[in-house]
Protein backbone atom coordinates (compact mmCIF):
# COMPACT_ATOMS: atom_id res chain seq x y z
CA UNK A 1 0.00 0.00 0.00
CA UNK A 2 1.48 3.45 -0.96
CA UNK A 3 1.03 5.71 1.97
CA UNK A 4 -0.15 9.82 1.99
CA UNK A 5 2.62 11.26 3.76
CA UNK A 6 1.10 13.93 6.16
CA UNK A 7 4.71 16.46 5.75
CA UNK A 8 4.37 16.10 2.47
CA UNK A 9 0.96 17.09 1.54
CA UNK A 10 0.11 19.41 3.99
CA UNK A 11 -3.23 16.95 5.11
CA UNK A 12 -5.51 18.36 7.37
CA UNK A 13 -5.29 17.23 11.37
CA UNK A 14 -8.74 15.68 11.41
CA UNK A 15 -10.06 12.39 9.34
CA UNK A 16 -13.72 11.56 9.46
CA UNK A 17 -12.49 7.77 7.82
CA UNK A 18 -16.36 6.86 7.30
CA UNK A 19 -18.20 10.24 6.68
CA UNK A 20 -20.87 9.09 4.97
CA UNK A 21 -23.32 11.90 4.32
CA UNK A 22 -22.29 14.01 7.24
CA UNK A 23 -24.53 13.98 9.71
CA UNK A 24 -22.63 14.74 13.06
CA UNK A 25 -20.73 17.32 11.53
CA UNK A 26 -22.37 21.16 12.33
CA UNK A 27 -19.99 22.38 9.45
CA UNK A 28 -20.32 19.66 6.91
CA UNK A 29 -17.29 21.17 5.16
CA UNK A 30 -14.86 22.16 8.17
CA UNK A 31 -11.99 23.00 6.59
CA UNK A 32 -10.39 20.96 9.08
CA UNK A 33 -10.80 17.69 8.06
CA UNK A 34 -10.66 14.82 5.24
CA UNK A 35 -13.60 13.37 4.79
CA UNK A 36 -13.61 9.96 3.72
CA UNK A 37 -16.19 7.06 2.80
CA UNK A 38 -15.80 4.13 0.43
CA UNK A 39 -19.29 5.53 -1.36
CA UNK A 40 -19.52 8.19 -3.46
CA UNK A 41 -23.52 7.60 -4.44
CA UNK A 42 -26.62 10.37 -3.84
CA UNK A 43 -29.87 8.74 -3.25
CA UNK A 44 -33.82 10.17 -2.63
CA UNK A 45 -35.06 8.80 0.82
CA UNK A 46 -38.81 8.09 0.84
CA UNK A 47 -39.62 11.82 2.31
CA UNK A 48 -38.12 13.40 -0.41
CA UNK A 49 -34.99 14.41 0.66
CA UNK A 50 -31.98 13.62 -1.07
CA UNK A 51 -28.94 12.06 0.16
CA UNK A 52 -25.40 12.83 -0.91
CA UNK A 53 -22.20 11.55 0.17
CA UNK A 54 -19.69 12.65 -1.04
CA UNK A 55 -16.55 12.19 0.10
CA UNK A 56 -12.85 14.35 -0.03
CA UNK A 57 -11.67 10.87 -0.39
CA UNK A 58 -12.82 7.11 -1.12
CA UNK A 59 -11.18 4.57 0.59
CA UNK A 60 -11.81 1.38 2.45
CA UNK A 61 -11.67 1.81 6.11
CA UNK A 62 -9.57 -1.24 6.43
CA UNK A 63 -7.14 -0.58 4.52
CA UNK A 64 -6.69 3.16 4.37
CA UNK A 65 -4.23 5.00 2.16
CA UNK A 66 -2.45 7.30 5.12
CA UNK A 67 0.99 7.52 6.46
CA UNK A 68 1.27 6.57 9.87
CA UNK A 69 0.51 8.82 12.56
CA UNK A 70 -1.39 11.59 9.98
CA UNK A 71 -3.94 12.67 11.88
CA UNK A 72 -4.37 14.40 15.74
CA UNK A 73 -8.19 13.46 15.79
CA UNK A 74 -9.97 10.43 13.82
CA UNK A 75 -13.69 10.01 13.65
CA UNK A 76 -14.85 6.18 12.91
CA UNK A 77 -18.53 5.89 12.64
CA UNK A 78 -18.92 3.11 10.71
CA UNK A 79 -21.55 1.03 9.40
CA UNK A 80 -23.27 -0.89 12.17
CA UNK A 81 -26.17 -2.44 10.41
CA UNK A 82 -25.93 -6.18 9.20
CA UNK A 83 -29.20 -6.60 8.06
CA UNK A 84 -30.96 -3.72 5.79
CA UNK A 85 -33.27 -4.34 2.61
CA UNK A 86 -32.09 -3.19 -0.56
CA UNK A 87 -34.25 -0.21 -0.16
CA UNK A 88 -33.50 0.42 3.24
CA UNK A 89 -33.02 4.16 3.85
CA UNK A 90 -31.13 3.18 6.89
CA UNK A 91 -28.95 1.48 5.03
CA UNK A 92 -28.21 4.08 2.53
CA UNK A 93 -27.87 7.11 4.98
CA UNK A 94 -25.40 4.86 7.29
CA UNK A 95 -24.34 1.76 4.58
CA UNK A 96 -24.01 -2.04 5.73
CA UNK A 97 -21.20 -4.13 7.37
CA UNK A 98 -20.44 -7.40 5.53
CA UNK A 99 -21.32 -10.99 6.85
CA UNK A 100 -17.88 -10.78 8.67
CA UNK A 101 -18.73 -7.33 10.38
CA UNK A 102 -16.49 -8.62 13.23
CA UNK A 103 -13.00 -8.41 11.21
CA UNK A 104 -14.66 -5.10 9.21
CA UNK A 105 -14.77 -3.45 12.52
CA UNK A 106 -11.42 -5.39 14.15
CA UNK A 107 -9.44 -3.65 10.99
CA UNK A 108 -11.14 -0.58 11.24
CA UNK A 109 -10.04 0.22 14.76
CA UNK A 110 -6.49 -0.85 13.80
CA UNK A 111 -6.38 1.34 10.93
CA UNK A 112 -7.82 4.12 12.99
CA UNK A 113 -5.53 3.65 15.64
CA UNK A 114 -2.90 3.16 12.91
CA UNK A 115 -3.37 6.70 11.38
CA UNK A 116 -3.74 8.57 14.65
CA UNK A 117 -0.48 10.53 15.98
CA UNK A 118 0.50 10.01 19.60
CA UNK A 119 -1.94 11.15 22.09
CA UNK A 120 -4.24 11.88 19.49
CA UNK A 121 -7.79 11.41 19.78
CA UNK A 122 -10.46 8.96 18.15
CA UNK A 123 -14.22 9.61 18.62
CA UNK A 124 -15.87 6.01 18.02
CA UNK A 125 -19.50 6.17 17.14
CA UNK A 126 -21.86 3.20 17.24
CA UNK A 127 -25.60 2.63 17.37
CA UNK A 128 -26.96 -0.36 19.19
CA UNK A 129 -29.54 -1.23 16.76
CA UNK A 130 -28.21 -4.42 15.78
CA UNK A 131 -25.00 -5.23 17.65
CA UNK A 132 -24.18 -3.95 20.97
CA UNK A 133 -21.58 -1.44 21.78
CA UNK A 134 -19.79 -4.51 24.07
CA UNK A 135 -19.79 -6.60 20.80
CA UNK A 136 -17.47 -4.03 19.32
CA UNK A 137 -15.48 -3.15 21.66
CA UNK A 138 -14.53 -6.36 21.82
CA UNK A 139 -12.62 -5.80 18.12
CA UNK A 140 -10.07 -3.41 19.75
CA UNK A 141 -7.72 -3.58 22.40
CA UNK A 142 -7.87 0.04 23.42
CA UNK A 143 -10.46 1.17 26.07
CA UNK A 144 -12.22 4.04 25.71
CA UNK A 145 -11.60 6.89 28.06
CA UNK A 146 -15.56 8.16 28.65
CA UNK A 147 -18.39 8.26 26.40
CA UNK A 148 -22.12 9.52 26.32
CA UNK A 149 -25.44 7.44 25.62
CA UNK A 150 -28.44 9.10 23.95
CA UNK A 151 -31.10 6.06 23.46
CA UNK A 152 -29.23 3.39 21.05
CA UNK A 153 -26.28 5.54 19.95
CA UNK A 154 -22.91 5.73 21.61
CA UNK A 155 -19.93 7.96 21.06
CA UNK A 156 -16.78 7.03 23.08
CA UNK A 157 -13.18 8.91 23.42
CA UNK A 158 -10.06 7.11 22.92
CA UNK A 159 -6.60 8.28 23.26
CA UNK A 160 -3.71 6.52 21.56
CA UNK A 161 -0.97 6.28 24.22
Amino acid sequence: MASINSNETGIKPILDACCGSRMMWFDKQNPLAVFADSRSESHTLCDGRVLHINPDVQHDFRNMDFADESFNLVCFDPPHLVHAGEKSWLGKKYGVLSGDWQDDIKQGFAECFRVLKPFGTLVFKWSDEQINTSEALKLTPHKPLFGHRRGKTVFLVFMKA
